[in-house]
């Protein structure tokens, strides 16, 4: 199969529920907007303490209708992510020159959990490593794939706060935002959601941080906050390693 028409913003996450916790309201407003928008979820989140990676994979293509994506695909990498660099570089050069992103969006630099901050350097690795005409991967049906190189890199915040170089505005995008992140019920405290038919334990052996009922109230006042920092309702913020230029000083907000 040929690869598909370019994306205007790639999402990578080192785990299904990554991209939707802190870059879900971009990608709905994005595809309101008609942009080409898809995910590339890099492990299949094996190693979570609640659910299952299959179950997980059902709750992703849940919220890929809810986020509106032209794309979500897997890249199965081994939760913990790979000791072979090369391996998972090479891995991720061929998934950006397969949707050839205006756009990436990935994981945050520094975070609680040391899967994020790994993801982050390989994606970054690899977005510049895809513009090189010399190194050379094939696309799904065997055709050499042509150089590809993002335009901007843009890392989203998570668990830990981090001073946002950019901030988007997701006013009336947070609902579908949070519907989307809903539809993780192994995961996260959603009120009236059960697992297979059985209502989701909230025994202290499930217990992670962000099953918590509180967890949900900081992800929405988290996006308050970055609202705040530019005059809206709602927002989300992002970190880039380079200046971001303008072309007009009137788009800025």
């Amino acid at each position: 199969m040929a690869d598909q028409a370019p994306l205007d913003i790639l999402a990578f996450g080192a785990h299904p529920d990554d991209v939707e916790l802190s870059a879900g309201g971009t990608l709905v407003k994005a595809a309101l907007q008609g942009k080409r928008t898809g995910i590339v979820d890099l492990t299949r989140g094996e190693l979570g303490t609640r659910g299952s990676a299959e179950l997980r994979a059902t709750e992703a293509a849940a919220s890929a209708q809810i986020l509106g994506l032209v794309v979500r695909e897997n890249l199965a990498m081994k939760d913990g992510l790979p000791e072979d660099e090369e391996k998972a570089i090479m891995v991720l050069i061929g998934a950006i020159r397969r949707h050839r992103p205006t756009t990436v969006l990935a994981n945050a630099l520094h975070d609680r959990h040391t899967d994020h901050g790994r993801a982050a350097e390989l994606v970054h690795r690899a977005c510049f490593l895809s513009g090189l005409a010399r190194i050379e991967t094939l696309s799904k049906d065997g055709a050499p794939q042509g150089p590809h190189r993002p335009r901007q890199i843009l890392h989203y915040i998570q668990d830990r706060f981090r001073e946002p170089s950019i901030v988007v505005d997701i006013t009336g995008a947070e609902e579908r935002k949070y519907a989307a992140i809903a539809c993780y019920a192994s995961q996260f405290h959603i009120p009236g959601t059960a697992e297979g038919g059985v209502r989701i334990p909230s025994a202290s052996d499930l217990a992670t941080p962000i099953s918590t009922p509180e967890f949900m109230a900081v992800v929405r006042g988290r996006d308050i906050t970055m609202g705040r920092y530019i005059g809206v309702v709602s927002g989300e913020g992002f970190e880039s390693q380079s200046p971001l230029g303008l072309n007009d000083l009137d788009a800025l907000i």
